[in-house]
């Protein structure tokens, strides 16, 4: 990712790699729990979120832009207000319940001081989730599968996270869960107790004891990436979301974030070496191998005659591979190149491809080893490395 003005990133082609592997990650698991993807538009008009009285207490966050007839519109920082409308304008009668709605776009808050990259940006991308159900029990179910759809998400990163209990602020509802990476020089402080793994925000936490063990509660610098709300009929009440159940009643609503660029900024800055080196788990890595040719006109050059060979192995164990094929450049200089990126696997065709038996360099950036494999055992080599994941 690279600022191209205050609080505003690109994507360049690695790190939209590693971004589309989050995304399919998480669509695996909507799609386990029966969520469906839509897309809604950027605007939302003005009025909606007048309707739910949101808007004069978020004005100074939210951008708005008028159209040439003068209607005003907010560039959306999240949903309720929208989705709402749209099961209104779909019709109670075409409702099958539960309903999950879920998108995966970018989003919009007028920070005042955009900091710590996508942790505090003015555009991030976001997966919300919006269920819809006729009773609060019901909701309460979809709920809980929503959170354990999180729970396998970030399980499958493979990186340590916290559930605590969360500050509906200004989304409301009648319950919310946040999930947390621990992250210095962060804003959020969640406060866990290391007994019962009880987990609270500090906006939220009134005691210094544990309610549940009364160990002493501890404090944690952490950096908030996924959010959980119950919201009742909160917003399908005033916009009109409703079911027919002997008589129109209000849909029982819940939504659910996960700040996917969030997610990318504290996983590099957490998994990173003192040297800058990124560190991806193998879930989220670009490319899973880099294979490193000799230089151009150097002694090794004619290792090359064992590439075609080596690119047949990883390919048939279907491998995700990226081959460093600039040859004007020395084969330490890429090594570095592409411990940077974070590939969790390098191949070289340097001097010992170049011995009677040749063998090949396998380097393992995430654990800092190293072997020498003949072509004959590198898929075994693969293929014990893939039983660790």
């Amino acid at each position: 990712m690279t600022p191209v003005s205050n609080g505003l990133y690109a994507y360049l082609p690695i790190g939209l790699r590693v971004l589309n592997k989050l995304t399919n990650i998480v669509e695996n698991e909507m799609e386990n729990i029966g969520a469906q993807r839509v897309l809604l538009p950027a605007l939302t008009p003005t009025n909606l979120w007048q309707k739910t009285e949101r808007f004069d207490t978020n004005k100074t966050e939210l951008f708005t832009v008028l159209d040439r007839h003068n209607r005003q519109y907010i560039l959306s920082p999240t949903y309720e207000e929208t989705i709402c409308d749209l099961i209104k304008s779909s019709g109670y009668m075409s409702l099958k319940l539960p309903l999950k709605l879920y998108q995966i776009s970018n989003k919009w808050r007028d920070e005042i001081k955009p900091r710590f990259g996508f942790l505090r940006s003015r555009e991030f991308i976001m997966k919300d989730l919006y269920t819809f159900d006729a009773t609060l029990d019901d909701a309460n179910q979809s709920y809980e599968t929503v959170c354990e759809a999180y729970s396998n998400i970030f399980k499958t990163l493979g990186i340590k996270f916290t559930k605590a209990i969360g500050d509906t602020g200004i989304i409301g509802g009648l319950k919310s869960h946040e999930y947390h990476y621990t992250c210095d020089n962060t804003d959020d402080i969640i406060c866990t107790c290391s007994a019962c793994q009880y987990a609270i925000n500090k906006v939220m936490c009134k005691e210094s004891k544990c309610p549940q063990c009364s160990n002493t509660l501890l404090e944690q610098s952490t950096a908030e990436v996924g959010h959980t709300f119950l919201l009742d009929t909160k917003y399908t009440e005033p916009l009109g979301a409703v079911y027919m159940q002997q008589k129109l009643k209000p849909l029982v609503m819940g939504c659910y974030g996960l700040g996917l660029s969030r997610i990318l900024t504290v996983v590099a800055e957490k998994l990173r070496t003192e040297e800058g080196e990124l560190r991806w788990p193998k879930s989220l890595a670009p490319y899973t191998l880099c294979i490193i040719t000799p230089k151009s006109g150097s002694n090794e050059e004619g290792a090359n005659q064992y590439l075609n060979q080596i690119l047949e192995i990883v390919n048939q164990l279907n491998i995700e591979t990226i081959l460093d094929d600039r040859t004007k450049l020395t084969i330490g200089k890429r090594m570095k190149l592409a411990r940077l990126v974070g590939y969790p696997y390098v191949i070289v065709l340097g001097k010992t491809a170049m011995m009677s038996p040749p063998t090949f360099e396998v380097h393992n950036i995430n654990d800092s080893s190293s072997t020498e494999l003949s072509l004959e055992s590198i898929a075994s080599y693969f293929e014990a490395e893939n039983m660790k994941t």
